[in-house]
């Protein structure tokens, strides 16, 4: 960074992607006035209530932390009026900020997108890039408004999607891009050296909020799609079938090369994973998590006997 003027911030965000970003403005000096984020929320099996990555690493820092239910109303335009940030930096916050707070910033509201707008609005860009076979995605920063993700951008930079990318990878990749890139374009903003432009939304994208419903493998469909769909579900929330009346989430998968004319959802082989017949070709299972139970290796599900050639997967 150079000597440009650093505004003070008010920082918004959740999971561990908004953390990255929240350690790159304590690592350049910024003045963190208040951190927002989401209520804590039960966790693990025994649903205990975990504080979210980014409070995690505020408390660490000593930083003012709040978990307001709404930012709208006059509890949240009181704390907005005494921290008075002159810049509101968001990063996968997961909220809708209304109007009274989108014009109080002196610098506006800087938001740290996981695509490269206008592709991929929304609440799932990384996922939703993964799952449509994408070969890169990006990260953008924008000056935020009224709607979701169609704010002026400010900058932009492209980032490749691997073959042996997951939701996990690429995220903490594109959050290391977002930080450095969020600093540049702070430095930019204030010192006019980086300049708002429209998006053109006849490009636009969108990518929706995970469903449940998203999460269910349908063996019908080519195996290619379904290793993309398990790729951009995993470490969370995880794609799921059944088999022999049981839950079980898939964590990883590789496409196969074994042939056969069996029905889709049918296990063709055994060997070193679990292969299944698909739409077109087969999908080989390599990791899963039964229910009730801890990450294993296909291998070790077939070894418990848990499953066996010519079970059925599906539903």
């Amino acid at each position: 960074m150079t000597d440009t003027y650093k505004p003070t911030i008010m920082f918004m965000g959740t999971p561990d992607f908004a953390r990255v970003q929240l350690e790159a403005l304590c690592g350049a000096g910024y003045e963190i006035k208040a951190v927002i984020t989401q209520p804590d929320k039960p966790k693990g099996r025994g649903k205990r209530l975990a504080m979210p990555p980014v409070k995690e690493y505020a408390f660490e820092k000593g930083l003012a932390v709040y978990q307001p239910s709404t930012l709208r109303g006059d509890e949240f335009a009181a704390l907005l009026r005494e921290a008075d940030p002159e810049m509101i930096v968001v990063a996968a916050f997961g909220k809708i900020l209304p109007d009274s707070v989108l014009s109080y910033p002196k610098y506006g509201c800087v938001n740290v997108h996981g695509s490269l707008l206008p592709k991929y609005r929304g609440a799932a860009p990384i996922q939703r890039a993964i799952m449509d076979g994408e070969p890169e995605t990006g990260i953008t920063t924008m000056l935020m408004d009224s709607g979701v993700d169609t704010g002026d951008i400010l900058l932009k930079e492209s980032v490749k999607i691997t073959p042996d990318d997951d939701y996990g990878s690429l995220s903490a990749r594109l959050a290391d891009v977002g930080g450095a890139l969020l600093l540049r374009t702070i430095e930019g903003l204030v010192s006019g050296d980086v300049k708002p432009e429209k998006q053109d939304s006849s490009y636009a994208t969108y990518a929706a909020k995970i469903e449940k419903a998203d999460c269910v493998i349908d063996f019908t469909l080519p195996a290619d799609m379904l290793a993309n769909k398990i790729r951009a579900l995993s470490p969370e929330p995880l794609a799921v079938t059944s088999v022999r009346g049981n839950q079980v989430k898939v964590a990883s998968a590789v496409i196969s090369d074994e042939k056969h004319d069996a029905a889709p959802g049918t296990v063709v082989s055994v060997k070193n994973g679990i292969t299944i017949a698909c739409g077109s070709g087969s999908l080989k299972l390599t990791e899963i998590i039964p229910a009730g139970k801890s990450r294993m290796t296909a291998a070790a599900f077939v070894n418990g006997r848990q499953c066996a050639e010519g079970d059925v997967f599906g539903g």
